[in-house]
């Protein structure tokens, strides 16, 4: 270990190494719903017999949150060489099964190698990433779809190649990641002394088994629970179903127009995650304590994007619609990076556990959501605004948990 008295930085290595993993998984998830016209055609599914394939995802993904996964990356590429509807569903549920542990694992190590005044921070950056690796794939994907016919402009790949080579990034990240990560600071050799004084006792001593009774009779963590929920049934529209929304409620826009709006989103979303972060900080000042930030940040944020996405019903303008819509997403993720950080302040050495099981319950919305929108299309004449109504109203459910939830709260001793 080196002894130099100024603090090296290897944890800004773990920061890296968490953003483009943030990226690749959002990459990866999001470019089915730009493909999924072509899948559908392709495959003969309809609108329901998609929103299986999408919801495949978010079950796996919500059922194997705590146990962790594995190998996201083969089955990314096993979505593009499906071949009927059962080989797809399959594939997005082991797609979900090996994306599980992502982010609950990489809150346990930021709780490990970062100091607590820096992991909010942390988180924002992490979010920020993800949505903004997520919010450019439409347009990535759109490019390479494109037959470079008729005054298109792309590569002119069938969407099996589009998932190939997402697939693979993912191999080259994990192999990378194996060789360099250790699980705590002071076992990696980049570490200097100076450094693990300033991040300081991260592993808390005791007993490590996770305390299920606790957990269970907390309010906080139901309501952790409940906002994460609601939250993740309107944010899966935006990378499941929304490409398709716009091609159906916008008939005029050009494909590669479709692809730059679907970027939106996301995007916004990535500026939300940013301001959270840089807001966190200022906003302790004023009200007093970290809990009260997080929980106002919640009941604002989620609250506001409710009403933009009511108010993105009230034009048939596309650029006028997707911007309301844009800022549904940016006040959405207002409340992100402080859903995080309550799990690795309320959890503390548990908080990849209580982390993981957040995450579990938000996409089990996720998953239902992707079910849900073809059903109402069904039900109603193919009219979007319920929809758009029901997602709403999933947002003010999730500003009402926020009122409840105590970052404060320990669970353990």
């Amino acid at each position: 270990m080196d002894s130099s008295t100024h603090p090296s930085r290897a944890r800004q290595m773990v920061l890296f190494f968490a953003v483009t993993l943030a990226v690749i998984t959002y990459i990866d998830r999001v470019c089915i719903s730009q493909a999924a016209p072509m899948m559908q055609e392709d495959l003969g599914l309809t609108k329901t017999q998609m929103g299986y394939a999408f919801a495949a995802f978010g079950w796996a993904y919500a059922l194997f949150e705590i146990p962790g996964g594995w190998m996201w990356s083969l089955f990314t590429v096993a979505t593009g060489w499906a071949w009927n509807l059962a080989s797809l569903v399959v594939s997005r549920f082991l797609f979900g099964v090996g994306e599980a542990g992502c982010f609950p694992n990489l809150t346990k190590a930021f709780t490990l190698w970062f100091p607590v005044a820096e992991r909010v921070k942390a988180q924002g950056i992490l979010w920020l990433s993800a949505r903004w690796g997520g919010a450019f794939t439409p347009l990535l994907v759109g490019w390479m779809l494109a037959s470079g016919v008729e005054g298109k402009v792309g590569l002119g790949l069938h969407y099996k190649w589009v998932f190939l080579i997402f697939g693979l990034l993912g191999v080259v990240w994990a192999l990378s990641f194996f060789r360099w990560f250790r699980d705590h600071p002071k076992d990696h050799p980049a570490v200097n002394a100076a450094e693990l004084a300033h991040i300081g006792e991260t592993e808390p001593p005791g007993d490590h088994a996770m305390p299920w009774a606790r957990l269970v009779a907390s309010r906080t963590v139901w309501m952790l629970w409940g906002q994460y929920f609601f939250m993740s049934y309107a944010w899966y529209f935006y990378i499941t179903w929304f490409p398709t929304y716009l091609k159906e409620k916008f008939i005029t826009l050009t494909d590669m127009e479709r692809a730059l709006l679907a970027c939106v989103p996301l995007f916004f979303g990535g500026i939300g995650c940013l301001a959270a972060g840089m807001l966190s900080a200022r906003l302790d000042r004023m009200l007093g304590s970290i809990a009260r930030t997080r929980r106002w940040l919640g009941v604002v944020g989620m609250s506001v994007a409710g009403v933009m996405l009511l108010i993105s019903m009230q034009t048939d303008a596309p650029v006028a619609s997707v911007l309301a819509i844009g800022l549904a997403a940016l006040c959405n993720d207002l409340a992100m990076p402080g859903a995080w950080g309550a799990c690795m302040d309320v959890g503390g050495r548990h908080a990849g556990a209580l982390s993981g099981s957040m995450n579990m319950m938000g996409n089990a919305g996720g998953a239902i959501a992707p079910m849900v929108v073809p059903l109402v299309l069904a039900a109603t004449d193919n009219n979007w605004g319920m929809n758009i109504t029901l997602f709403a109203v999933a947002y003010f459910l999730g500003a009402a948990c926020w009122f409840f939830i105590n970052s404060e709260e320990r669970l353990h001793d």
